[in-house]
């Protein structure tokens, strides 16, 4: 039985670029932030203290991965969780570290 359900690879390589954007504690606190709020890359820049270009880098990175989604006002873009699965990854995540810590 465990064979028929079994993850194809290229099913189990998407799953792990999930886990893999969020390893990484820059988008870490990134996806966090952006479960708080849609925010530009002006303010996440200010929130986790980087530049724009290597918040922009971040970003690229989550994207690519459908983590996030932009839409460009002007010269500002501004990011947003692509939908509730990531946000509820997330924060099912920082429960389980949470109640390590308590």
């Amino acid at each position: 039985m465990v064979r028929e359900h079994l993850l194809s690879a290229d099913l189990a390589d998407r799953v792990a670029g999930v886990f893999w954007s969020l390893a990484d504690p820059t988008r870490a606190r990134i996806v966090h932030a952006l479960t708080l709020a849609e925010l530009c890359n002006a303010d996440i820049a200010e929130l986790v203290g980087l530049t724009e270009s290597a918040v922009s880098h971040q970003m690229r990175e989550l994207r690519l991965l459908n983590i996030v989604s932009a839409q460009r006002h002007g010269r500002m873009v501004f990011y947003r969780l692509n939908d509730t699965h990531v946000r509820h990854i997330f924060d099912d995540t920082l429960r389980h570290v949470q109640e390590d810590l308590e």
